[in-house]
């Protein structure tokens, strides 16, 4: 099995910054790419950021200049700083991965619980 421990939402005021972390965990042979998605209330879940075992980043429009995706110090983990936050950055943020677990040939989607991340005008 392959878990995804999500930290790190809250309530911030417009203009703050928040940090969100990612760990995976489990069997693990490989993690293609690790990322963060949100959906807000009435909205489908968006792609905010991803970052590929090659280091190669992808982020949203919206969230250009203002979003960092990075790996964390420990294996397997993934953190999103995000600054100069907007009251339309208000949503639940995702980690996804998509990883090939050990005991099969297949890389699979894994998704997390979800963090609330609010952002207050």
């Amino acid at each position: 099995q392959v878990q995804l421990a999500e930290s790190g939402g809250g309530l911030v005021q417009a203009g703050g910054s928040l940090r969100l972390s990612c760990a995976a965990s489990g069997s693990i042979f490989r993690i293609n790419v690790m990322g963060w998605y949100r959906r807000a209330p009435g909205k489908q879940r968006e792609l905010v950021a991803e970052i590929t075992s090659g280091d190669t980043t992808n982020y949203a429009d919206s969230v250009k200049g203002r979003f960092t995706i990075s790996r964390g110090d420990a294996k397997n983990t993934v953190i999103l700083q995000m600054n100069s936050l907007k009251p339309e950055d208000t949503a639940v943020y995702y980690c996804k991965t998509v990883a090939r677990p050990s005991w099969r040939p297949n890389e699979y989607e894994y998704w997390g619980q979800g963090t609330q991340v609010t952002v207050s005008s």
